[in-house]
């Protein structure tokens, strides 16, 4: 119940950085976790992390040598987070993604889930974390998202080979997962 008064809280102090009053549900966290290839992903990376629901997942389901870290713009959940999962590296912008991972000195990333509320964000805004994600993917990489309408969908077809496109109803709003990829080692970002 903390969790959603957080969020709730959130919400309404910063409705331009959150993109639901509630936490997600446990079928889009399924539904999203179904998407990991757990066995083959050595990098992982989650945006917008909020308090956890997803990281709590990706952390029991992961290989023991992959690595892992989050990027979260806001304070309190940040606060949240490093609470509940001591040692998590938590990040804070993720138009830096390609900066964190020289930092870490790690290679191009397996599978970015993210839970960016895209489209409360500016175009340009939007359009260069897209492209961070772009250019940090692996050959083969995927991102996973979900958002609360199809108007992202034009874009990641400009960015992706592949997208495939789910729906997840029992989800407070439902939800629409998209799953993106790129077959090979381009940046299509426009």
């Amino acid at each position: 119940m903390s969790d959603i008064i957080v969020f709730l809280r959130r919400f309404f102090t910063q409705p331009d950085l959150i993109g639901s009053v509630i936490p997600s549900s446990r079928f889009l966290t399924k539904r999203m976790m179904e998407q990991v290839p757990w066995e083959t992903s050595r990098v992982i990376v989650e945006l917008g992390p909020g308090t956890g629901v997803f990281t709590k997942d990706i952390l029991k389901r992961k290989r023991l040598d992959a690595s892992f870290f989050v990027i979260e713009k806001d304070q309190q959940f940040q606060t949240m987070l490093q609470s509940r999962f001591p040692g998590l590296v938590v990040c804070d912008e993720a138009r830096n993604l390609l900066h964190y991972l020289r930092e870490m000195n790690l290679p191009k990333v397996d599978v970015i889930i993210s839970s960016l509320p895209f489209a409360v964000f500016p175009e340009e805004i939007r359009a260069s974390i897209l492209d961070q994600v772009v250019e940090s993917l692996a050959p083969g990489g995927k991102f996973i998202t979900y958002q609360y309408s199809l108007q992202l969908k034009k874009e990641l077809e400009s960015r992706f080979d592949e997208i495939n496109l789910g729906f997840t109803p029992f989800n407070i709003p439902p939800a629409f997962v998209y799953t993106c990829q790129n077959n090979k080692d381009s940046n299509r970002a426009k």
